[in-house]
């Protein structure tokens, strides 16, 4: 009786040791995590209720959230963002899925070449890419131009960054070159790990490719889909830099972009409860977008 219960002493010592050591090792991250996004996110929170600029630290309550729904500008921020991720997340997705497919079926060497092609983007820096698709929008040396007036489709130089009508395409075009790399990359990973055995029985009862696909392998990779829409709408909504770098929310707002107006707020007019106010609203935004997303992928591959 007592050799167990010296037993169950030690245990539990060891056990104590295990988890304190293990708590050892997790505090800088945890003292980083804590430092560096709860903080914030409490700090945001609070100060979103506040008319905090420069000079003034005043309480007013939900007025910056008032303020924000009357705000043309924002509006047009919130459409504009809305427009970016409602066209990038479901074409990035399928596109992905479509060159994941295909770059699976050949052979090892080949299929990396195209994996580092593919992902190039994704490593590049940002002013980089940004530097290089300003210079084929141009319009007066622009690529673009060049060549569509060469094969006669225009008669006159396009001013693509500066036109209303075509600069906000021109940024969802860069930023589906910038965001299918990774996609591409999980889905032939994904592909990889489909019970090969399922395909085969499937191929021997006479099922097709497109049966096949629809019936294994799709629900095989339906975590990896669900995860790729999450990024992929999160990347979206949190468009910036390249705005930043293109168009800096002109030609009159059509590029303006709830993050880039937040940026504006806070850190050109120094409106900083007022921008925190629009981080908060758009945190809230992503969490019940993506949550919806995970409902219908979820009901999805139930079904």
């Amino acid at each position: 009786m007592q050799k167990d219960n010296l037993n169950l002493k030690r245990s539990r010592a060891l056990v104590r040791r295990e988890t304190i050591s293990a708590y050892l090792f997790l505090l800088p991250c945890l003292i980083f995590f804590l430092g560096f996004v709860i903080v914030p996110m409490i700090m945001c929170i609070v100060t979103s209720l506040f008319n905090y600029t420069m000079s003034e630290f005043t309480f007013v309550g939900f007025a910056n959230y008032i303020e924000m729904f009357k705000d043309k500008i924002f509006l047009q921020a919130l459409k504009n963002t809305i427009v970016i991720v409602v066209v990038s997340v479901p074409v990035v997705t399928a596109f992905s899925l479509w060159v994941g497919a295909r770059i699976y079926r050949i052979n090892a060497f080949t299929r990396s070449f195209f994996r580092c092609v593919f992902y190039l983007p994704v490593v590049t820096g940002t002013v980089a890419v940004a530097v290089v698709w300003k210079w084929m929008f141009n319009k007066y040396t622009g690529l673009f131009n060049l060549v569509l007036k060469d094969f006669g489709l225009i008669d006159q130089n396009i001013s693509w960054l500066g036109d209303e009508r075509t600069a906000l395409w021109c940024i969802i075009l860069i930023l589906f070159t910038t965001s299918i790399g990774q996609p591409i990359v999980l889905y032939v990973a994904a592909l990889g790990n489909v019970d090969t055995s399922l395909v085969e029985a499937a191929s021997v009862d006479g099922a097709s490719k497109f049966q096949t696909f629809w019936h294994i392998k799709w629900p095989s990779i339906m975590p990896t889909t669900l995860y790729i829409l999450v990024i992929t709408t999160i990347n979206s909504f949190q468009c910036y830099s390249l705005i930043q770098l293109l168009t800096s929310g002109g030609p009159n707002h059509s590029t303006e972009t709830i993050m880039y107006y937040i940026y504006y707020q806070a850190f050109k007019l120094n409106r900083y409860g007022y921008g925190n106010a629009m981080g908060v609203f758009l945190a809230i935004f992503i969490a019940v977008f993506s949550a919806i997303q995970f409902k219908v992928t979820k009901s999805g591959s139930e079904s």
